[in-house]
Formats: C-alpha cells, sequence, structure tokens
C-alpha cells in the first residue's frame, strides 16, 4: 500500500482502488472525499425511495426488490436514451431536403443587422428645444393682443416646443 493508506477508512480505499484500476494516477486527494459524498448521496436517496415504495406497498421492511425499483425510477429519471439511428436518419433526410438560403453577403464576414448588435444605440434622450428670447418676446406679445378676426391658419413663425430626440451609440473609448 501507498503512504496514509492505513488511515483511510475502508471506503476511501475502495474509491482510490477505482481510481487506479481505471487507469488515473495522479489526482488531487480532494477528489476522493467527493467522489465519497457523491456516492453516499446516492445511497441515501435510493433507500429513502426504498423506503417510500416499500411504505406505500404496506411492508414492515424494505426488500431487495424495493431497493430495484428505486434504482430503477433513478435511472429512468437520471439518463435518457439517445433515439434508434434510423429515426435521426430519416430526421437528417427530411431537414436537408429544405435548402440553405443563397447568401446575399458580400466578402467577408456577415454581421445580424444592427438593430441585433450591441452596439446599437440603446437609449434616447428628449431634449426641449430652447427659445430664443427675442421669440419668447413675440410669443407674449401676441398673447396680449387679440386679433378680431382669428385666422384658422396656424403660425409658422412661432418656435414648435416638440422635444428632440438624441440617441448615442455605445463605443468603446480609447485609453
Amino acid at each position: 500500500m501507498a503512504e496514509g493508506d492505513e488511515d483511510l477508512p475502508r471506503d476511501a480505499k475502495i474509491v482510490k482502488s477505482l481510481l487506479k484500476s481505471m487507469g488515473v494516477e495522479d489526482y488531487e486527494p480532494r477528489v476522493i472525499h467527493q467522489f465519497l459524498e457523491l456516492w453516499y448521496r446516492y445511497v441515501v436517496d435510493v433507500l429513502t425511495d426504498a423506503q417510500v415504495y416499500s411504505e406505500h406497498a404496506a411492508k414492515s421492511c424494505i426488500d431487495p426488490d424495493d431497493v430495484k425499483l428505486a434504482i430503477q425510477s433513478k435511472i429512468n429519471f437520471s439518463f435518457s436514451q439517445p433515439p434508434p439511428r434510423e429515426v435521426l436518419l430519416e430526421l437528417a433526410r427530411n431537414r436537408n431536403k429544405i435548402p440553405l438560403p443563397k447568401s446575399i453577403a458580400g466578402p467577408g464576414m456577415p454581421l445580424p443587422p444592427e438593430q441585433d448588435t450591441l452596439i446599437s444605440p440603446n437609449y434616447q434622450l428628449a431634449i426641449p428645444r430652447k427659445q430664443s428670447a427675442q421669440a419668447a418676446e413675440e410669443t407674449e406679445d401676441d398673447e396680449e393682443s387679440t386679433d378680431p378676426n382669428p385666422s384658422q391658419e396656424p403660425k409658422t413663425d412661432a418656435p414648435q416646443s416638440t422635444p428632440q430626440r438624441v440617441s448615442f451609440p455605445l463605443v468603446k473609448r480609447p485609453k
């Protein structure tokens, strides 16, 4: 036996010999403890399920059939078998009947549309347009004087108060 094997528990020695039989020579000592924890957790889960099956069958104790059923249910829910080869070949044939779209991109790597990239503008600022002092005075004068014959046409020389939208792309700044 190697150094330090005398003080190892029997289960740790078994894990160590399993690793050696599989050709694993170099590993951290923590690997043995991790395998033991996984091993104990699996056994506790299987025995807990076997106990539930035994209680459901109104048995006084767990028997090998309960343990087999618990292991089989763990296998059924933990692992899934791939579909048969014939099914995969049929799916591939059906998929390959559809031709690939023609490439419309030029030379180089095609990029997705700008709205789908991370470098497109992702926010907008609403900046109200400022009125000049003269335009503000004219607006006040117009409000004070009332026109006896107001025209139905809107005034075009008055400044509009619609906000201006500005968007900023996110680009990487050089340092």
